[in-house]
This record gives structure tokens, C-alpha cells and sequence, in this order.
């Protein structure tokens, strides 16, 4: 098993108005002439602890972290107005260009997965390789299996707790009936709705629960952002048409060198989504992780997500 590389500090940290309304804050860390690499996070809406920076090896990438909008640093906070896929592909373009970076490798995990197809669908030409993890397209039946039937049956003690804020009555469509509660204008419904949304998902995360996990994922100020961007996306279908447009699309990708980490067990992004990503792109390297649910910080995925980054830092 491979362990994280040690901590570090950024050596350049700067905010990017890529709207008149947002401003997404950004970071660079490890060796600055070194092979640049963004990384894309998860949610949407999840923004990028610090942590993120220990998967790859400081003396040889120049790695680039940023908020997507509305989370983390960026502001402003859980906004959504003008937050859709393609502002973010297009706010990926503006900050490469504003950090001066002619191509790059994409690093994208979970949601990161979807917008790192998006983004390299979309400019391929700026993309000298792909690693993706846990594997999540945003169709219908991925978002139903999550959050209206089909997890439910293997976390039923989880479920329960999710529902709560839900009547009975409403329960038929999950979706709809949280996303009332989280543009609601009352900041008590708005946050109840976010802490058993984000709770969800930190419960489901990894193949043994872990308690730390949940409790950061119940922290108001992560949780109203992350809750609140990603019932938005979910809601509206991740602004993607056709929902399989990811697939339809790996042509202008396939000679693209990527790698697809999945773990076996993943209950938040099932590897029904990477074995059709797989089939459909069979030139991409397919690891399958026999003992991790979904998290990146679980041992067996952890591992291989350190091992695809050295090896495209010496490529």
C-alpha cells in the first residue's frame, strides 16, 4: 500500500473573478516547473481540503487546486445562479490561461470524473492525460439509485436519517422535495435539509463507515454549499443533453493516455458507470479496486491513485 506524500503548503495562492458575479479561489503547490496538473473536485460543491495536495509527488507536478463555484473559498458561498457544468469548464479554461499553462493533466474524482469528461470533451487539445476515480456521469438512473432507491437497501440505518426531513407524503420524489428545503428563504429549513443531505453521502463513502467522515460532512458551512450546488446540478440533470452525451463523446477523447480507478464496492458512484465508461473506451487503463467503496482516501484506491500519478509525471 502506498502512503500519501507528506504535507505541504502552497507556494502561490490567488482568487479569479471568472464572472460579475463569482470568484473562484485557486492554489498552486509542489514544484512549479514541474508538470502541471489540476485536480477537479467531487460534489459539486465539495471544494478542496488541503489533503488533496498528497497525492502527488511535489518535485515533480505543479499541481493546481480551485474552488469550484460557490464552495469552498470561492464566492459567492452556495450561489447558484450561473453555476452549470459548462461555466465550470469554461472557469477550468480561464484560470489554465491565467496561470499561463498551455496543457495540463486532469485529475477529477466522482463529480470531478463528470467534469473532467466534460472539460476534455470539450478541449481535448489542452489535455496530455486523464485519471479519474469513481466514476459518475449524471444520469437518471445514477442519481435515482443514490437518492431515491437503490442504496437505500444496503445503508438502511443511513436512510432513515436521510429521509427525515422529509414527510411521507413527499417521499416519492426525494429530488424535488429537498430542493424545495434548500432554496428555501428559511435558513433553519435550508440547513436541516443540507446536514442530512451531506450526512448521506459521508456515510455511504467508504466500504467501513467512518464517523469522521460524517461529522465533516455535517458542518454547516460545508454542508449548505455541498448540499445546496449538488440537488441544483442533480435537479437539473447536470445541464447534459443527452444524459449520455459523456459517452456518445469519447471519440474526441480516446487517444487521450487515461486511467480509470474504481472501487468495487462503491455504493455513491456504483461501477455500472465505470464498466460502460470502460466498454465504451477500452484504449483507457481500468483498474478495478477489490476492497473500496467510493472515498479516495481508502487504502486500495489510494494506492493506485499515487501509482497513476507517478506514472504520468514520468511520462
Amino acid at each position: 500500500m502506498r502512503e500519501l506524500y507528506p504535507p505541504r503548503q502552497p507556494y502561490n495562492e490567488g482568487k479569479l473573478k471568472v464572472s460579475d458575479l463569482h470568484t473562484i479561489h485557486f492554489e498552486e503547490s509542489g514544484n512549479p516547473e514541474g508538470k502541471p496538473i489540476v485536480l477537479l473536485h467531487g460534489g459539486p460543491g465539495g471544494g478542496c481540503p488541503p489533503v488533496y495536495r498528497q497525492y502527488f509527488d511535489p518535485k515533480k507536478w505543479r499541481l493546481v487546486m480551485f474552488d469550484q463555484r460557490g464552495c469552498g473559498q470561492s464566492k459567492p458561498h452556495a450561489e447558484l445562479q450561473e453555476n452549470t457544468t459548462w461555466d465550470l469548464v469554461n472557469d477550468i479554461e480561464k484560470l489554465r490561461e491565467y496561470l499561463n499553462i498551455q496543457q495540463w493533466v486532469v485529475f477529477g474524482g466522482s463529480w470531478g470524473s463528470t467534469l473532467s469528461l466534460a472539460y476534455s470533451q470539450s478541449h481535448p487539445d489542452r489535455c496530455q492525460g486523464l485519471i479519474l476515480r469513481g466514476i459518475f456521469m449524471l444520469r437518471k438512473k445514477e442519481i435515482r439509485w443514490f437518492y431515491q432507491e437503490g442504496a437505500s437497501c444496503i445503508f438502511p440505518d443511513a436512510w432513515e436519517e436521510y429521509v427525515k426531513p422529509i414527510p411521507i407524503n413527499e417521499r416519492d420524489d426525494l429530488l424535488t422535495a429537498y430542493y424545495q428545503r434548500l432554496t428555501s428563504p428559511d435558513a433553519q429549513i435550508r440547513l436541516e435539509a443540507a446536514r442530512a443531505w451531506s450526512i448521506w453521502e459521508g456515510s455511504t463513502s467508504k466500504l467501513f463507515p467512518d464517523l469522521e467522515i460524517q461529522n465533516s460532512f455535517g458542518i454547516d458551512a460545508f454542508a449548505e454549499a455541498f448540499a445546496r450546488i449538488e440537488c441544483h446540478y442533480f435537479i437539473n440533470k447536470g445541464f447534459i443533453e443527452p444524459e449520455d452525451k459523456l459517452l456518445l463523446n469519447i471519440d474526441r477523447i480516446r487517444k487521450i493516455p487515461a486511467v480509470i480507478v474504481q472501487g468495487r464496492y462503491d455504493v455513491v458512484c456504483p461501477m455500472i458507470s465505470a464498466w460502460e465508461l470502460h466498454r465504451a473506451w477500452p484504449e483507457a487503463e481500468f483498474i478495478i479496486v477489490p476492497d473500496s467503496g467510493h472515498s479516495m482516501s481508502e487504502p486500495g484506491i489510494r494506492t493506485c491513485l499515487i501509482e497513476a500519478t507517478d506514472k504520468f509525471a514520468d511520462w
